[in-house]
C-alpha cells in the first residue's frame, strides 16, 4: 500500500519535474555543498553559516525565511497566492543541522578530486545542508503544493556539547511558537551521506563531569590524605566492571569514560581530579537506570578513598556537572513515516536499513512527534575527522529519496 503511494508520487508530473530538476542541477548541490562547508561553523559560533544558508533559502524561493534567536534558520514553502504557510495547520519539518565538530583552528577548505570532495564536516554535515536547500529549490521551482505546509529548517547545535539546542528551541516548551504554530505532523532530519539507513531509533545520552576535590597537598609531607586522583582511578575501575547490554533483546547500554584530568605537578596531591562520562541507551528506562547505578559506583569510590585517608584529614568531596542530556525514544516501525522512508528506498531500487543513532530526530521523537533521519546520498568517509571525504556516488538519489518523503507525509495537492 505504501509503496503504491510513493510509486504514484515518483509518476506524478511534478514530483518527476522535482527529481528532474535535482538530477540535473547535481553539480550545484555538490558546488553548494562544498562552499557551506568552507564556512566554518563550530558548535556555538554557527552564525557565518547561517547567515548563508538564510541567504540561500531566499535565493531558491522560500518564503518567511528568519534566523530565530539562538540561530537557527528557517523558511516556508510558498502557500496559497504564493504566501508562506507558517500560520497554516500542523507542519512536516525537513532539517539539517548547521554545526560541525571541528574548533575555529581547524582550516575547513574542500579540495576536489573528480567526484570526491574532501574537507573537514564535508559529509557531516555540509551534505545534509546542501541536500536541505536542493529539496527546497524543487519544490519550489516545479511548483509541487502539499496539503500541509513544509517547514525548512537548519540548526544550531547538534553535534557534542551543543546537546540539540537548536532542535530543542525549535520544539520544545514552546520556545519555538512564533515559528511553529501547531506540533509537527513529522520531522525528518538530513544528516551525513548514504542510502540505505532510515534511523527511527534514537539514541539517548546522559552526559556529565565528575569531579573529586580534597585538600591536596605535598606528595611526600602530606602523604595520606584523600587523594582525588586516586578516586578518579577507583571510578573508573568500577565503571569499567559496569554490566553493559550490548545486544538484543534487551535495549543496548553504554557507558563509558571518556576524559579525565587534574591535579599541578609532579610532587603535589591534586586538590581536584575528574572524569567526563557519556552514558548511553536506545530506551529512555535503561538511561534512567544506568545514570543511578553509575551515581552508585561514584559514591562508593567516593567512600572507599575516604576510609584510606589518615585520621584527621578533610574527607573527599564529590560533584556532578550535567555537560549533556539527549532523550531517546522510536519512531515506530510501523509507523506511515518510517514505511515512507523504507518505500521510498524500495521503490528506488535500494535496501533499507533500520538504525539507531543521536541525531536531530531525538528530540521530536521525545516529544511523540514521528520523526526520522536519513542520510542525503552518497558515500563518505573519516567522520569528525579532519580527514572527511565524500564522494557523489548516487548523490542525488539520496536527495529525491528525502522529496519523496516530505511530500508522501505534506500530502501532495
Amino acid at each position: 500500500m505504501v509503496d503504491q503511494t510513493i510509486s504514484r508520487l515518483l509518476a506524478h508530473d511534478r514530483v518527476r519535474a522535482a527529481r528532474s530538476h535535482l538530477e540535473r542541477t547535481d553539480e550545484v548541490t555538490l558546488a553548494r555543498q562544498a562552499a557551506l562547508c568552507a564556512i566554518p561553523a563550530p558548535t556555538g559560533a554557527e552564525g557565518r553559516r547561517a547567515a548563508r544558508v538564510a541567504e540561500l533559502f531566499r535565493d531558491v524561493g522560500l518564503h518567511d525565511v528568519a534566523i530565530d534567536e539562538v540561530g537557527n534558520v528557517h523558511g516556508w514553502t510558498p502557500g496559497e497566492a504564493g504566501r508562506g504557510k507558517g500560520d497554516g495547520g500542523a507542519p512536516v519539518v525537513l532539517s539539517a543541522h548547521l554545526d560541525t565538530v571541528f574548533g575555529p583552528e581547524v582550516n575547513v577548505a574542500v579540495e576536489r578530486r573528480g567526484q570526491r570532495l574532501e574537507g573537514p564536516g564535508i559529509s557531516d554535515n555540509a551534505r545534509g545542508l546542501a541536500a536541505l536547500v536542493a529539496v527546497a529549490e524543487a519544490m519550489v521551482v516545479t511548483r509541487v503544493r502539499t496539503a500541509r505546509p513544509v517547514l525548512f529548517a537548519a540548526t544550531v547545535g547538534e553535534e557534542g556539547s551543543g546537546d540539540l539546542r537548536g532542535v530543542k528551541y525549535l520544539l520544545d516548551g514552546g520556545n519555538g511558537g512564533a515559528t511553529l504554530h501547531a506540533a509537527p505532523a513529522a520531522f525528518i532530519a538530513l544528516d551525513g551521506a548514504g542510502l540505505e539507513r532510515v534511523v527511527h531509533r534514537a539514541l539517548g545520552s546522559k552526559r556529565y563531569r565528575v569531579t573529586f576535590r580534597g585538600p591536596g597537598g605535598h606528595s611526600w609531607a602530606a602523604f595520606g590524605v584523600a587523594n582525588p586522583a586516586n578516586a578518579v582511578g577507583r571510578a573508573t575501575a568500577l565503571l569499567a566492571d559496569l554490566p553493559t547490554r550490548t545486544a538484543p533483546p534487551a535495549p543496548r547500554t553504554t557507558c563509558a569514560v571518556v576524559r579525565l584530568g587534574g591535579g599541578t605537578g609532579l610532587n603535589s596531591i591534586p586538590q581536584e581530579a575528574w572524569l567526563d562520562l557519556d552514558l548511553r541507551s536506545e530506551d529512555p528506562k535503561a538511561l534512567a537506570q544506568l545514570d543511578v547505578t553509575v551515581r552508585a559506583a561514584l559514591d562508593r569510590s567516593l567512600d572507599d578513598e575516604n576510609r584510606r585517608r589518615a585520621p584527621g584529614t578533610p574527607p573527599l568531596t564529590l560533584e556532578h556537572q550535567p555537560v549533556g542530556d539527549r532523550p531517546s525514544g522510536v519512531t515506530p516501525r510501523t509507523h506511515p513515516l518510517v514505511l515512507a522512508a523504507v518505500a521510498a528506498n524500495r521503490v528506488l531500487g535500494r535496501d533499507a536499513e533500520l538504525a539507531s543513532a543521536s541525531t536531530d530526530a531525538n528530540v521530536p521523537i521525545a516529544l511523540g512527534i514521528p520523526a526520522i533521519a536519513l542520510g542525503a546520498g552518497g558515500k563518505a568517509g573519516d567522520a569528525h575527522l579532519a580527514t572527511e571525504w565524500y564522494e557523489n556516488t548516487e548523490g542525488a538519489l539520496g536527495i529525491v529519496r528525502a522529496l519523496l518523503v516530505t511530500v508522501a507525509m505534506a500530502e501532495l495537492k
